[in-house]
């Protein structure tokens, strides 16, 4: 009977939003911008601006996930994700009232509904080993040309379709602007450093920066991409390793949800002190929650090896 009401509940609110054309996320922007518009005291700002307060929990995942599309060029994805996530809400909400479980029910809910993001962040991992490996290439060709014709521009000309996505786009602005807009290759290079948050390729634009100025350092730049290659050999040899706590809470996940069922071809009277009583369901609700929060620690350290500077 539970259940029925909450979907009862959530089939009206959602015939309510289509009444009155009414989107969701419109609805929640509305919401948190009147939130958002509390006066704020002068001392406090100027803490704030000192000592910028750090993101945590759901927040963090949140941006953390709208930076991952931002850099991958899917910042159009993220209206559908949270709708996504919006969605996953209600069925969490829902089958904690199938269950006849309201103490499991945030838990559910807000699990479910961060499903969306934690997938973006742990697809992040595989984003950054495949730029590894094309700003591996990209460095190695152009290096190599701009060595032999010691000139940057004509170097990337070359090179320019042999390079893949993300990595030709942003050699692609750097040719419009030199040759149309502005030829200050230095200046040029210092913005470019910025468009991938990569430790070596940052290093590697300041070492042809100051090539442009002394082009005896240009032996310093095959050292620098030969940094790519060191992490792509560790990345190959650790990569077990790295993805083995992700298949362990994969396996921890299965198990735990299979031993409802499995309890109930036990023993009746076991599953029924499980899923109806007070206890039975305190205890449901923390084994959820202990597995969202291993998830998400889990998907949040899974990263491919980088160069820290």
């Amino acid at each position: 009977m539970t259940f029925l009401y909450f979907l009862a509940f959530f089939v009206m609110a959602a015939g309510m939003l289509i009444l009155f054309q009414v989107s969701p996320l419109q609805l929640i922007s509305d919401f948190s911008q009147i939130f958002s518009r509390r006066k704020v005291k002068m001392k406090k700002q100027i803490e704030l601006s000192i000592n910028p307060k750090k993101l945590r929990g759901i927040r963090l995942i949140i941006k953390d996930a709208r930076d991952v599309l931002r850099i991958t060029n899917r910042s159009d994805r993220f209206n559908t994700l949270c709708m996504l996530s919006l969605i996953l809400f209600v069925i969490g909400a829902l089958l904690a009232g199938s269950m006849s479980n309201l103490i499991i029910m945030p838990v559910l809910a807000v699990g479910f509904a961060l499903l969306p993001f934690l997938y973006v962040l742990f697809s992040a991992s595989k984003f950054k080993k495949d730029l590894n490996g094309e700003l591996e290439t990209a460095l190695s060709i152009i290096t190599t040309a701009y060595m032999r014709s010691e000139n940057f521009i004509l170097a990337v000309q070359e090179n320019l379709d042999y390079l893949n996505s993300p990595v030709k786009e942003m050699f692609e602005k750097f040719l419009t602007q030199a040759c149309m807009i502005n030829a200050d290759i230095p200046q040029l290079l210092e913005e470019m450093k910025d468009g991938i948050d990569n430790s070596v390729f940052q290093e590697w634009c300041e070492a042809m920066i100051l090539c442009q100025n002394d082009r005896n350092l240009k032996s310093t730049l095959t050292p620098i991409v030969g940094k790519l290659s060191d992490m792509r050999i560790v990345a190959g040899e650790l990569d077990y390793l790295m993805y083995e706590p992700m298949k362990e809470i994969i396996t921890m996940a299965v198990l735990l949800v299979a031993n409802i069922p499995l309890i109930r071809s036990q023993s009746v009277d076991w599953y029924h002190t499980l899923m109806y009583s007070v206890p039975g369901q305190i205890t449901l609700t923390i084994s959820a929650l202990v597995l969202f929060l291993s998830l998400t620690a889990v998907i949040r350290n899974t990263r491919p090896i980088e160069y820290k500077r």
